[in-house]
């Protein structure tokens, strides 16, 4: 079976292309190389032109082309979704060229990348803290760049995601029944957090563990426990009575009244 003639002469200009690449990869002739490098980056082929910028970089630092390359060669690792590198290697060019017309782009494209690195709440949040400061530095250094919106826009989803871990924690100190470390921990979500919208289930909850506290307690602790739960009543519904947590609140307030066993005072003379 024949193949078309147009198959034909795409696999000659493929294995051309392929030839030609080995060919400039292998030799030491650094100005073909850097067209060369240049041209794949241009039409997409990041994978190969990686290698030859990998050869390049080294050779051309400080001299004028430098400049162009380090960027192209920060972008290449971006495009490929290498977020460590890609990241890395923006801030060296920054740190290289700060008065380089690409030092704003890269700045962002180098905290967005550590923004790229941000897992799921759930785990080890050191690169969340690295693309909020990043990408806070950004905002800090370019406060009219036209990626300041989205910048801002990942700043506060990096922030919720801070907030949510911080937040599942003192729930899962509720969930465990270690009633304390949960009080402690929502505390302090309700100090650090205080724009969160996590914050009124933060209050809730730290009333509730304070709740469950008490009347799991020791008899001789229950009724000053008691207190201390209808003290942190008081603070939830001072904010929050008409939300959809303050029917279930009440209910747990009216069962610490029936339990609070009144002080008597001596009669006076």
């Amino acid at each position: 079976m024949r193949l078309p003639i147009f198959i034909i002469l795409c696999l000659t200009i493929f294995l051309s292309s392929c030839s030609q690449y080995q060919k400039v990869l292998r030799k030491d002739d650094m100005s073909k190389k850097y067209v060369f490098a240049d041209s794949l980056y241009r039409i997409g082929k990041y994978k190969k032109g990686l290698k030859l910028m990998e050869q390049l970089v080294p050779a051309y630092r400080g001299k004028p082309q430098g400049e162009k390359l380090m960027f192209i060669y920060a972008n290449t690792y971006y495009n490929l979704e290498d977020y460590y590198l890609s990241g890395y290697q923006f801030e060296r060019f920054t740190q290289a060229y700060p008065q380089s017309d690409s030092a704003e782009v890269a700045a962002f494209k180098g905290a967005k990348s550590f923004y790229q690195l941000s897992p799921r709440y759930s785990l080890d949040q050191k690169d969340t803290d690295k693309g909020l400061e990043k990408l806070q530095e950004f905002i800090n250094q370019y406060p009219n760049s036209d990626k300041r919106m989205e910048a801002n826009a990942l700043v506060a989803e990096l922030r919720n995601k801070l907030e949510k871990k911080d937040y599942e924690t003192a729930k899962q100190y509720l969930r465990v029944e270690d009633y304390k470390a949960a009080i402690g921990a929502f505390d302090n979500f309700i100090t650090d957090h205080p724009g969160s919208s996590f914050r009124k289930d933060a209050f809730y909850g730290r009333f509730l563990a304070a709740y469950k506290l008490a009347i799991n307690s020791v008899p001789v602790l229950v009724q000053e426990r008691l207190i201390t739960a209808k003290g942190y009543y008081n603070n939830f519904i001072k904010y929050y009575k008409d939300t959809d947590l303050a029917p279930e609140a009440l209910e747990l307030y009216q069962d610490i009244e029936s339990r609070v066993v009144p002080i008597e005072t001596e009669p006076t003379i």
